[in-house]
């Protein structure tokens, strides 16, 4: 096992290399000098973040498109948060509350929620709307990143 793990900056969208050994301590962008986000954890970026990401991550971003006050959101958190601690390094999860940021949810032509979307480098690679168990959630993630 490698003794750093791969997280995107938020604020710059750059990858960098996060150490393990530093776990809950504050870590840098070394090209942006921005706090990073701690590896493993779903972020709630702003909307100027997650577009960032969405175009700059090398790592695929997983957004869980929700609202607060939908049952099947609530489900599909644990799920998420399970996945992105399991696949830390390998995506990066983030969620976006519908309510607050109904014109991010317009861009992306959400129809209802949850809906989750991967995307890489700019491009949409999937897109699920509803809720999923986790097993099957992995899998569709799986073969998707």
């Amino acid at each position: 096992m490698s003794d750093k793990i791969k997280v995107s900056c938020a604020n710059c969208g750059k990858t960098n290399f996060y150490p393990r050994a530093v776990k809950g301590k504050r870590v840098v962008c070394g090209y942006c000098k921005t706090a990073l986000p701690e590896p493993g954890r779903v972020l709630e970026p702003s909307p100027g973040q997650a577009y960032n990401l969405f175009q700059k991550s090398a790592i695929p971003v997983l957004a869980d498109f929700y609202s607060p006050a939908c049952a099947p959101c609530h489900v599909m958190h644990p799920v998420i948060e399970n996945l992105a601690s399991r696949r830390a390094g390998e995506l990066m999860a983030i969620r976006i509350n519908v309510d607050n940021h109904p014109e991010m949810a317009a861009s992306f032509g959400i129809q209802g929620v949850p809906t989750i979307i991967i995307m890489r480098r700019g491009s949409e690679v999937a897109r699920h709307s509803g809720a999923m168990d986790e097993t099957n959630f992995s899998l569709w993630v799986a073969s998707r990143v």
